[in-house]
C-alpha cells in the first residue's frame, strides 16, 4: 500500500481485511430482495445495505489491490462474502442472452495469491480454482484488467537440513 502513496502523494488507501474482520454471508432477506425485479425495485428495508456500501467502495477504487491465500484449490469463504455482495444484477451486472454485462467502470485489479502448493508452471501439483473463478466474477461486473501474481509452494528453507 505504501507503494502506492510513494508514487501519487496524496492518495488514500482504504483497506479491508476480511480476515481481521469478516463479513457476515449472505442473508435470507438479501436474497428475497434479489429474487425478483419487483423486489429489487423494492427491496425490504436494510436488505441491500452492507451490498451498497461495498458496491460503492469499489466504484470509488481508481486501483483495487486483492491479497488472498489459496484454500482448498480456491479463494476462502471470507473473500466469497465479499464477492456475494458485490455481484448484484441491475446494480453492477446485468444478464443477457450472450451472458453477463459488467455495469462497473474498468480499473487496474491486483490479485495476489500465496499458496502452499504450486498450481502454474513446470512445478503444478494441484489445480487451481480460484484463478478462473476470480477473474470470471471480477470480469462479470466489469473490472477485465486484471494481474494476478503468485506466491506459490513453500519457502526453499522449509524441510532443509541443517549440517
Amino acid at each position: 500500500m505504501f507503494i502506492f502513496q510513494a508514487a501519487a502523494p496524496g492518495t488514500s488507501i482504504i483497506r479491508r481485511d476480511l480476515g481481521a474482520e469478516p463479513l457476515p454471508q449472505t442473508e435470507a432477506l438479501y436474497a428475497v430482495a434479489l429474487a425478483s425485479p419487483a423486489t429489487l425495485a423494492a427491496p425490504p428495508m436494510g436488505s441491500l445495505n452492507l451490498s451498497e456500501a461495498l458496491i460503492r467502495e469499489v466504484e470509488a477504487a481508481d486501483v483495487i489491490v486483492i491479497g488472498t491465500p489459496m484454500h482448498n484449490l480456491t479463494i476462502p469463504s471470507v473473500l466469497k462474502a465479499w464477492i456475494d455482495q458485490i455481484l448484484r444484477v441491475g446494480r453492477t451486472m446485468k444478464s443477457t442472452p450472450s451472458g453477463k454485462v459488467g455495469m462497473l467502470r474498468d480499473r487496474p485489479v491486483y490479485i495476489g495469491v500465496a499458496s502452499g502448493g504450486f498450481f502454474t508452471g513446470e512445478r503444478a501439483n494441484q489445480p487451481d480454482f480460484l484463478t478462473p473463478y476470480l477473474s470470471l466474477a471480477l470480469s462479470s461486473i466489469g473490472l477485465k484488467t486484471q494481474q494476478f501474481l503468485t506466491l506459490q509452494g513453500p519457502p526453499h528453507w522449509i524441510g532443509a537440513r541443517h549440517r
